[in-house]
């Protein structure tokens, strides 16, 4: 059976594209639409592409939308268990471990390792660290496809014995985690995906929907993915989209692409590769019956694909306006820009340019990051002037990020950063920090004054009297430092000020068994933890509020509260610590929890990592943070395999990581209007 592949090229929106075709196929009956099934990349898509149908419907008219399911996301900082089809009863699996369970399961794995080893031991901080690389190969490894059985021929005897020690730890993981997880009643997050991507195949490909499929947006890059896409192009009434496919280049050029890993279309090439097609076999969306063909006859057969609208005046062979037409020049110097080292001698042959190409496209090269920022800002801001219009900042600079969000909040403009932020930048995450160096550190003035000048200290009094408070405090301590804890205190303070030295008992109280419980040779991590949200929770609450109505409110607060929760719960079975270990454990774990704004903040205005800028368009897109090691980033630093393992043991190699945001990068310049943006000088170079 033929496959049925088709592409959107960058210069036209993607999901926007997608929603109006699928519009018009439905023609007038509103019973069609609802039986699609578009298996899309991820959740931020799903919620995109229902916006799309609800812009492309005509005013004042009921629409029923089909079925969005996120696959999941491609990157691999980001392989979050997905459901493809988690109410098909045939799909059923064990559920995903909690992340935080899992590291601090893998973090007693390499604690263990450590004591065997018999060298200085890891300390807890330092395992869950190391915890968290290897909760990151495991996911690779699955997501792969490829088995640890292959480590024993991994490393040779004549390399470095770090290696060898590395190979030997990394040999326990299939002798001993699967037991683990069978005993925790769940599987990885990875593995789980993969065999819900697999099984949904096999389902699909023994009993195929009579209902139209279209898997959107997909890129391959995963065996098991591929292999899903794979029964979706196959099926009677399935369909795959891919985003942004170069169909012009001839077979020499393709073949070059798929052995380049940091090329664009490189994953888009593995997939054709494994669906045996060419790239002139892909047609674009959405398909126009201009003459009589065997596809057009394919597609006329399904009842969603009985009508298509003819073309529009203006419009070329593919469908483009007379806008698109010069945004498509755009694309193809880009894809020219971004050939294969070993094809660049092409460019002594290509064709005048036309003069038009670069409409639409333009550079600022800023003093510093802070003017960068400041550009972008204004850039966003003053394409408001224009009503209806959208703009967005596309960058993985998450700084930039935060300082463009500030600039646009001096104007009253909230937006935030789609992308998120770590708990431990956040109101309440710093607060739980602040609160927990100040009982480690025996009361040390600095910490103790940072904890007490949060916003979010209150210690039961009103806001007002606690500041007062605490900056009496801060004069009265000032010389030399004060001893250790609250005797110290009390000692510095002496009997010359008695509201202070009330003050000084409120916080003692306030902290409980916090500070004992540090000062502790051997304590359990859930108690430790329950004590620091105990302690916390006193010292935020106000005369009027209580310490979890202001601590764990507002996203940020849910989130803290959620993940101090889990804490609790997953340190269940950890073996006794020290307590002074437990604030460099609380900050490695609480680095990997990221907070994510509510959706939709500003309607008109957007901050977008790579990730959440897929499949997405605005009016204006600003790609900022354009420096070497920000975009793309450096590679990473994998503790667990050098680059030689890596390949032999068959897991991709970082320059893949390259060719996804390259493709980001092509895809982005395919809007109607785009800013480059970077800084000559940051951090000092």
């Amino acid at each position: 059976m033929r496959r049925k592949l088709y592409t959107i090229s960058p210069d036209r929106p993607f999901l926007a594209t997608l929603a109006h075709g699928l519009v018009t196929m439905s023609g007038a009956d509103p019973l069609l639409l609802p039986r699609i099934t578009v298996l899309l990349p991820t959740r931020r898509a799903v919620r995109s592409l229902r916006e799309a149908f609800l812009h492309t419907a005509t005013p004042g008219t009921a629409l029923l939308l089909p079925r969005m399911r996120a696959i999941g996301d491609l990157d691999g900082g980001e392989l979050s268990p997905v459901d493809v089809a988690a109410d098909e009863p045939s799909l059923a699996v064990l559920p995903a471990i909690s992340e935080l369970r899992r590291r601090l399961l893998l973090t007693q794995l390499v604690l263990r390792w450590g004591e065997r080893r018999g060298d200085d031991p890891l300390l807890p901080g330092q395992a869950a660290a190391l915890a968290e690389h290897l909760a990151g190969l495991l996911d690779r490894v699955a997501t792969e496809g490829v088995s640890f059985e292959a480590l024993r021929d991994l490393v040779p005897p004549e390399l470095a014995e770090h290696w060898q020690i590395v190979r030997r730890f990394l040999e326990i993981l299939p002798q001993y985690w699967p037991r683990v997880l069978a005993a925790e009643g769940a599987l990885d997050p990875a593995e789980r995906r993969k065999r819900l991507l697999e099984q949904q195949a096999a389902d699909w490909r023994h009993s195929p929907p009579r209902a139209p499929v279209i898997a959107a947006g997909l890129v391959g890059g995963i065996p098991a993915l591929i292999k899903l896409l794979s029964v979706v192009a196959e099926l009677e009434h399935g369909l795959v989209i891919l985003p942004g496919l170069d169909r012009t280049r001839d077979d020499a050029e393709w073949r070059a692409i798929e052995e380049d890993a940091s090329h664009p279309q490189y994953l888009m090439a593995g997939l054709l590769k494994a669906l045996d097609l060419a790239p002139a076999e892909v047609r674009h969306w959405p398909p126009a019956p201009v003459q009589p063909s065997d596809e057009w006859q394919e597609l006329s057969d399904l009842p969603l694909f009985a009508r298509i609208a003819p073309r529009s005046a203006g419009e070329d062979a593919d469908g483009r306006g007379p806008g698109e037409c010069v945004r498509g020049g755009r694309i193809r110097l880009v894809a020219e820009a971004l050939r294969p080292a070993t094809s660049t001698d092409a460019w002594r042959r290509l064709p005048a340019q036309r003069a038009d190409a670069l409409d639409g496209l333009t550079r600022f090269d800023c003093a510093s990051a802070q003017q960068e920022a400041v550009t972008v800002a204004l850039l966003l801001r003053r394409k408001l002037e224009t009503p209806g219009a959208t703009a967005a900042l596309i960058t993985p600079d998450r700084e930039l990020a935060r300082r463009v969000a500030a600039e646009l909040h001096r104007w009253g403009i909230d937006i935030d950063d789609s992308a998120g932020l770590p708990l431990n930048r956040t109101p309440p995450g710093v607060f739980l920090r602040l609160v927990l160096d100040m009982a480690s550190s025996s009361l040390a003035p600095v910490p103790l004054l940072a904890a007490l000048k949060h916003p979010l200290a209150g210690g039961g009094l009103s806001p007002p009297a606690f500041r007062d408070l605490a900056r009496q405090l801060e004069l009265a301590i000032l010389g030399p430092r004060p001893g250790p804890g609250f005797a110290g205190l009390a000692a510095a303070l002496g009997g010359a000020n008695l509201t202070l030295r009330q003050f000084a008992d409120r916080l003692e109280r306030c902290l409980g068994a916090l500070p004992e419980l540090l000062a502790a040779d051997a304590v359990s991590l859930s108690r430790l933890a329950a004590s620091h949200v105990e302690a916390a929770e006193r010292l935020a609450a106000t005369a009027t509020q209580s310490g979890c109505e202001r601590l764990w409110s507002d996203t940020a607060g849910e989130v803290a509260a959620r993940f101090c929760h889990e804490l609790i719960g997953a340190a269940r079975d950890f073996p006794l610590l020290p307590g002074r270990h437990y604030p460099a454990l609380f900050e490695s774990l609480a680095t990997g929890t990221v907070v994510r704004p509510v959706f939709g903040r500003h309607p008109r205005l957007a901050i977008w990592g790579l990730l959440e800028a897929r499949l997405q368009q605005a009016d204006l897109l600003v790609l900022g943070g354009l420096n070497e090691g920000s975009w793309p980033g450096s590679a990473e630093r994998d503790p667990w395999m050098s680059r030689q393992m890596r390949r032999e043991f068959g897991l991709g190699l970082p320059e893949r990581a390259i060719g996804i945001a390259a493709h980001d990068f092509a895809q982005a310049l395919g809007a109607p209007e785009v800013a480059l943006t970077r800084a000559t000088r940051s951090e000092g170079v």
